[in-house]
């Protein structure tokens, strides 16, 4: 299974690419940035939309993994990245894929064990978990991290019946 896992931001929206075999096996496949810069809002939404596609048309994924976002400080940015989320999402229901959305906690529980890890212990963890020579960039992590627990609720049987408590399986 190719799981595409997307880290949503206005300004770099974060990808990642993974292969999970039936074996438990993780497989890096790419990773990356998708940067819209500053400007228009509607200009940069575009650009993500178009980054995201070329990325689902170059890596072929199966599933895509999206990081719910959760800002509270200001409205305004909270919007903002809501739209960014949302084209995200249309970029994957446009190529006919199925979306999954998993909490900031969640992700970080799966990938590092503790839900409240700091970005660093994401970064590293990642690097682990797929035998990378050094640890990706912070919003390619993120994504990678995103789909690392997506690939990982697919083994565990999420998808069928499992739910998600306090950000363990259950």
């Amino acid at each position: 299974m190719r799981i595409l896992g997307i880290d949503p931001g206005l300004q770099v929206t974060g990808f990642g690419v993974i292969e999970s075999e039936r074996n438990f096996r993780l497989h890096y496949i790419a990773s990356g940035c998708v940067k819209s810069g500053a400007g228009d809002l509607a200009a940069r939404l575009k650009t993500i939309l178009e980054g995201l596609k070329e990325v689902i048309a170059a890596h072929m994924p199966g599933e895509v993994a999206v990081e719910k976002v959760f800002v509270n400080s200001n409205a305004q940015s909270t919007l903002a990245l809501g739209q960014a989320r949302g084209t995200a999402i249309c970029a994957a229901v446009l190529a006919g894929l199925p979306v999954a959305e998993y909490t900031a906690l969640q992700v970080k529980q799966s990938v590092v064990g503790n839900g409240h890890a700091a970005k660093e212990q994401v970064q590293h963890m990642v690097k682990r978990l797929l035998a990378l020579p050094a640890d990706p960039a912070p919003d390619a992590a993120d994504a990678l991290a995103c789909a690392i627990c997506h690939a990982h609720g697919s083994r565990l049987g999420v998808h069928t019946g499992f739910r998600m408590r306090k950000g363990r399986f259950v």
